[in-house]
């Protein structure tokens, strides 16, 4: 009787693999389409890109670039001088020491460290900063004789 089951159970499985490699169509919703039908059409990277490009949109090998938001700029603070950023802006030190400024109670997201650098606290090298607000920024340590080199994206002063 086992042996009955157990010869059954594969004659069943293997009809029911057969029978799917067989179906060439795919059903959803009732809908029986055939990829590269009408219904469901296979296209070329080329035929999308040429859709891009006439929306005005681009690929990178397309023929036209998307135009960035906004760029890595690489940012020499002298000494004495602060780098007051705008809303949005995001920062990193690369090069000296740097203080955090802030206008009021708030401070600087330290996106990397996970904080909030008030005023007066040292910024740490290599960590990106976000600036959620405008009337912050950062300095030089007043204790070293050259200025920062920072990269900054999005808008910013030197004052």
């Amino acid at each position: 009787m086992m042996v009955r089951l157990t010869i059954g159970a594969v004659l069943v499985s293997t009809g029911l693999v057969i029978g799917m490699m067989n179906s060439n169509t795919i059903e959803a919703d009732g809908v029986s389409t055939s990829p590269g039908s009408v219904e469901d059409p296979v296209v070329t990277k080329s035929y999308v890109d040429e859709q891009l490009a006439k929306l005005g949109g681009g690929t990178p090998g397309g023929g036209t670039t998307p135009v960035a938001e906004s760029a890595l700029e690489v940012v020499t603070v002298p000494a004495g001088k602060t780098l007051m950023a705008g809303q949005g802006t995001e920062v990193i030190v690369r090069v000296g020491k740097a203080i955090a400024y802030s206008s009021d109670a708030s401070g600087i997201a330290d996106l990397t460290g996970g904080t909030d650098l008030t005023k007066g606290k040292a910024v740490p090298t290599n960590h990106l900063l976000l600036f959620p607000r405008e009337g912050r920024g950062i300095l030089p340590d007043p204790n070293q004789k050259n200025g920062l080199t920072v990269l900054v994206k999005g808008s910013y002063t030197l004052q």
